[in-house]
């Protein structure tokens, strides 16, 4: 599971990266030469990708599946190829495509691309598919995109456009995803929240985890992104036994009553607790990066601790029912019965029990986290 990143925030939880599962895609202005000093000056040996990010401001078509969005370039250039020759330059462990968006069932767009990317023939391009959450509403626009991503021979990198949560705008959709992981070879999902663990899970071939809310999913171009009040005054901290991201003053606000749990991740060391990210000030953001990163790696490790197959599948299964049922015994326990909610991709996920299988999960592995 690799890290969605903007080459800005590399230092905030470079030190919580687990180098030997994890690795790192840039994504945003000056990514290429940030690729280019980690790999040069910083020695950085890891799985490095670059995601030239094409699908924030142009969408896909028949006519044109890779928009030409660089400035002070001759009009004969194809940017495919321009933008492939680039990532290579500055030592990605592969390529990327510059798709543009792909909007719900346009077809055209999506055929036209892939109709591009399997003609190179190149196992080591990863073909970025910024599909709309449409996509995974009905069986039979599922059926369309999964066939269409098998005739691409290298790895193919999901990612879901939709405000906040695309997953839990259509009912199916978790269902659908698993669905994609499990028939099309080589299917990744990148910038992505917890469904990155649901991914892997499943079978994917990688998976990345955005590192801010911005990255944790894709807003069509020309839409403006949904933000939570009070995003500018504090952090987004990840609360590892309800699952969920909050800000660091909402979690000071829901414990002023009582002492917030303590954690024990790496970053945090058992001396910092959840509360303790009210606001941007000092390194505040950076330190609630670090715990972020920090807990994601423990739940990783605990994950690939676990034969691939039935048994990851149950783990992460039995995790997300686990963190369901913490949401009514915290708010008890805080006299706030709505002081948290659970989001509504995490009850999907909790609903998707894996096929029945012969093999259960290893008792015997061991458990990373601290949840």
């Amino acid at each position: 599971m690799l890290l969605h990143v903007s080459p800005a925030r590399v230092g905030f939880f470079r030190a919580q990266l687990d180098t030997g599962r994890s690795g790192l895609v840039l994504c945003g202005p000056k990514s290429l030469q940030q690729a280019r000093r980690l790999r040069n000056t910083e020695h950085f040996s890891g799985p490095l990708l670059v995601d030239p990010a094409v699908y924030e401001v142009r969408a896909a078509s028949g006519e044109e599946p890779f928009p030409d969005v660089a400035e002070g370039t001759f009009g004969f250039e194809d940017p495919l190829a321009v933008s492939l020759a680039e990532q290579r330059a500055v030592g990605v462990t592969a390529p990327m495509t510059p798709t543009g968006y792909l909007h719900a069932e346009d077809s055209d767009a999506l055929k036209a691309a892939v109709r591009r990317v399997a003609a190179l023939d190149d196992p080591q391009v990863v073909f970025a598919a910024p599909v709309d959450v449409g996509w995974l509403r009905e069986e039979d626009s599922v059926r369309q995109l999964i066939a269409c991503l098998r005739l691409v021979r290298g790895p193919k990198a999901l990612m879901l456009g939709g405000q906040r949560d695309p997953l839990a705008q259509h009912p199916r959709a978790v269902d659908h995803l698993r669905q994609i992981v499990t028939e099309v070879p080589g299917a990744a999902l990148l910038r992505t929240d917890l469904a990155a663990f649901g991914a892997l899970a499943a079978g994917a071939a990688f998976t990345a985890f955005g590192a801010g809310s911005r990255l944790r999913h894709i807003v069509a171009p020309g839409e403006r992104a949904e933000k939570s009040k009070g995003f500018a005054q504090s952090p987004h901290v990840l609360f590892p036994e309800l699952m969920d991201f909050f800000l660091g003053k909402t979690l000071a606000d829901r414990f002023a009553g009582t002492a917030a749990p303590v954690c024990g991740c790496a970053a945090c060391e058992g001396i910092r607790a959840l509360d303790s990210f009210a606001s941007n000030a000092g390194d505040r953001q950076a330190r609630a990066a670090a715990h972020n990163v920090a807990v994601l790696m423990e739940w990783l490790r605990t994950l690939t601790a676990l034969d691939s197959g039935p048994a990851r599948q149950w783990w992460w299964y039995e995790r997300c029912v686990a963190a369901v049922a913490q949401y009514p015994l915290l708010n008890a326990q805080l006299l706030q019965p709505n002081g948290f909610k659970v989001p509504a991709q995490l009850k999907r996920w909790a609903l998707a029990a894996p096929a029945a299988v012969t093999v259960q999960p290893r008792a015997d592995a061991k458990d990373y986290g601290r949840s």
